[in-house]
């Protein structure tokens, strides 16, 4: 993920820094007058993905890049799921590629699904958006993935789709937009949520572990299809990471 992007993204989701908490830039329900209550009022404090405090919300609004996404999923969905059911309608080698990999992990138990797509996506080269398609940021639907490659969040997005057409729903699954603090970059994984876990799709790697093994993983927000979250940690928890 290019680096001023990232900031420029990040810094619309995020609120300044206050108190010893970063703030994130949603609205607090209508009952949190202030920090404290907005504290209370979330359920998941400091135990929520990479150890974070998440605040969520149903508008997708600040988030143009994925919404652009889901409007043409709803197009390529149609053509993923006739190939899916009819090899002869895989007329595209992007249609092929979906076929092949959701053929191989289906109907594997859940842990091996999950190693084969992340394995399967993690074969494409890494080509960042500028030298694609001449802008700093663009996140592309699975087809346009497929078909030119692309960057950290674009395997995380192919990831995503694929599982659900394999029976994850979206509920099970985010698409993470972080902060990595060895390489000092931006970047993007795939979260996924086990019943007493959260396991990481990361194409960096073939291997998945737990979101507790990423200390070096700063999340500033995430989604799914109909929610987003803005994440963010008190003074002492992000010095400590």
């Amino acid at each position: 993920m290019d680096r001023r992007a990232f900031l420029r993204r990040s810094a619309a989701m995020l609120g300044t820094v206050a108190g010893g908490l970063v703030l994130p830039a949603l609205a607090p329900p209508a009952t949190a007058q202030t920090l404290k209550d907005l504290l209370k009022s979330n359920q998941n404090q400091g135990d929520a993905l990479f150890g974070s405090t998440e605040v969520s919300s149903a508008s997708l609004k600040a988030l143009p890049q994925w919404a652009r996404v889901l409007s043409k999923m709803k197009q390529e969905r149609r053509s993923f799921h006739a190939c899916l059911n009819d090899a002869n309608a895989c007329d595209a080698a992007g249609l092929r590629s979906w076929r092949e990999v959701a053929t191989a992990a289906k109907g594997k138990p859940r842990l091996e699904m999950l190693k084969t797509v992340n394995s399967y996506f993690n074969r494409w080269p890494y080509k960042i958006d500028q030298q694609l398609y001449g802008v700093s940021e663009f996140w592309a639907s699975p087809r346009e993935f497929m078909k030119r490659s692309g960057d950290c969040e674009d395997y995380s997005i192919a990831k995503f789709f694929v599982l659900r057409d394999l029976g994850l729903t979206n509920e099970e699954m985010r698409v993470v937009i972080l902060l990595d603090r060895i390489r000092g970059i931006g970047h993007a994984v795939l979260a996924v949520y086990q019943p007493k876990d959260i396991l990481i799709l990361d194409s960096l790697s073939d291997l998945i572990f737990s979101h507790r093994k990423y200390r070096h993983y700063v999340p500033q927000y995430s989604m799914n299809e109909t929610t987003r979250w803005a994440h963010f940690y008190t003074k002492k928890r992000t010095a400590s990471l």
